[in-house]
């Protein structure tokens, strides 16, 4: 225990709290709950993390509130995930950018993949680029949210290397990914830009679902270890959905450099990476500086590629 209070001592990892910026359930509920299971299992802190809940905008009042009212406290932690960061992208937090928090830690990863129906005459994506070239019509997109979405730029991006301009695409946008994989199973929609997690987990429930390609940089570990990434198989997508945690702008550099310290031991460890592997993610571990590059890159591109689908954006703050 000698260790533990040594640690505490130093301040932010005293009395943690994590804030998910949704309803209880969510992935950004899932992203606290990993970080809590991990801080304690490793025994980096001598209390659990509390997990408190502030829902609005996919992320935009907790980072609001975080930057406005809570800029200093080093011992609070917010959740953010790829989508965050594509509302960044996209202007939806308002007046703050990318450079207004301190970016911690990426600790897991979900990717894209493009979905079919078992029984689709698509087996593999060189035949439903075929088919979305010889009738752009016959091919419906579906994806859970709206356009602009993380699911709506991953059907745009598959339909674009189709041909098929994103704007002219034929998209259904439904509540989540369950009701798009119902449609999909239903011959409603023809393909599901979805996620790897979900497709894996789904298939394991007995959904009759195809996973054509996964938008990662390399074959995934698990259940998908045999599909193809859609760059293997010449289509130059890549679409990772990284979860982490960014703390508030005023936050000293040392308490910093202790959560992205404590984050790299962690993440370095077998208990971290089935923790990880129990909520669904795949490895992505980032800290610190390294961290910062990815996400204000990663915003970089998204915003790129939103104004290239004609989508508004707003310039670096």
């Amino acid at each position: 225990m000698a260790g533990i209070t040594a640690i505490a001592a130093a301040g932010p990892l005293d009395k943690t709290e994590c804030i998910a910026p949704a309803k209880p359930g969510g992935g950004f509920d899932l992203t606290c709950k990993l970080a809590q299971a991990a801080l304690m299992e490793g025994k980096y802190v001598s209390d659990p993390m509390r997990i408190t809940y502030m829902p609005g905008g996919i992320g935009a009042v907790a980072y609001n509130a975080i930057v406005a009212q809570r800029p200093g406290e080093s011992n609070t932690l917010v959740a953010f995930s790829g989508g965050s960061l594509l509302n960044l992208a996209q202007g939806k937090f308002g007046r703050y950018g990318e450079n207004d928090v301190r970016w911690v830690a990426a600790v897991g990863a979900d990717y894209g993949a493009v979905i079919v129906a078992e029984n689709s005459p698509f087996k593999t994506m060189a035949d439903y680029v075929a088919a979305a070239k010889a009738d752009p019509t016959k091919v419906v997109f579906g994806a859970g949210g709206t356009v602009g979405s993380q699911d709506w730029m991953k059907a745009a991006l598959t339909a674009r290397i189709a041909g098929i301009n994103p704007k002219s695409m034929r998209f259904v946008a439904f509540e989540g990914g369950g009701e798009a994989i119902t449609a999909l199973q239903g011959g409603h929609v023809q393909v599901y830009s979805g996620d790897a997690s979900e497709a894996a987990e789904q298939i394991k429930a007995g959904a009759k679902i195809r996973v054509l390609a996964v938008m990662a940089d390399k074959r995934l570990e698990g259940s998908l270890d045999k599909v193809p990434t859609a760059k293997e198989l010449g289509f130059d997508i890549e679409w990772p959905i990284i979860r982490g945690f960014y703390v508030g702008p005023k936050v000293s550099d040392a308490d910093y450099k202790v959560w992205a310290d404590t984050f790299s031991k962690m993440m370095a460890t077998p208990a971290y990476a089935k923790l990880r592997s129990e909520r669904g993610l795949f490895p992505f571990s980032k800290t610190g500086a390294d961290a910062a590059s990815y996400v204000k890159s990663r915003v970089a591109d998204y915003r790129k590629m939103a104004a290239d689908f004609g989508l508004n954006v707003t310039p670096a703050k």
